[in-house]
């Protein structure tokens, strides 16, 4: 069967130019070759920063597509959007930005987010899960952890940025180094 170029599989795409990856083995990720992601239209982007530059790109997939601990994927110069996954009890780390607003959106997996004014009293304490926003004022002391058996997939958005343009760090221990 024959398919017009930039069409196929989806002869009726309201967007006939966008780059088909399953047909033409652009995958960001070797392991992307699986049937899950085939048979359900997984159209995997490259993970890359794409910042300052307009983008569009369903930010869903993108999430469930990293891998790594952090990902940049956009950096401009209000804000900047991160992917995250963590393994079955990992943490972010506790942390504070003083001046940064953080958004976090979770796609996948369970997990605790902890909070406080102080390092030391992290008073408030919430159970999250897939489709949950959490929201951390600048300032605010701050843990998520994986309390479930699979990844916990999520992205971040800094107001204003936070981490340098096409930051990468593929596990905890190389966003700790990053940081020192």
């Amino acid at each position: 069967m024959y398919y017009p170029t930039n069409n196929y599989p989806y002869p009726y795409a309201t967007n006939p130019y966008a780059y088909n990856y399953v047909r033409n083995s652009y995958w960001a990720h070797p392991a992307m070759y699986n049937a899950y992601y085939l048979n359900n239209n997984f159209r995997a982007i490259q993970l890359t920063d794409y910042g300052p530059n307009p983008f569009v790109t369903d930010i869903n997939q993108a999430t469930l597509q990293n891998n790594t601990f952090r990902t940049a994927l956009w950096t401009g110069t209000q804000f900047q959007i991160t992917l995250m996954s963590l393994n079955p009890g990992e943490d972010i780390g506790l942390e504070m930005h003083p001046d940064v607003d953080q958004f976090l959106r979770l796609e996948q997996g369970q997990g605790i987010v902890q909070m406080g004014d102080d390092k030391n009293n992290l008073n408030f304490e919430r159970m999250v899960a897939d489709d949950y926003a959490i929201v951390i004022p600048a300032g605010t002391w701050h843990n998520l952890t994986n309390t479930g058996s699979t990844p916990l997939k999520l992205y971040s958005i800094y107001a204003p940025p936070n981490h340098p343009f096409g930051t990468v760090h593929p596990n905890k221990a190389d966003a700790e180094a990053a940081e020192e």
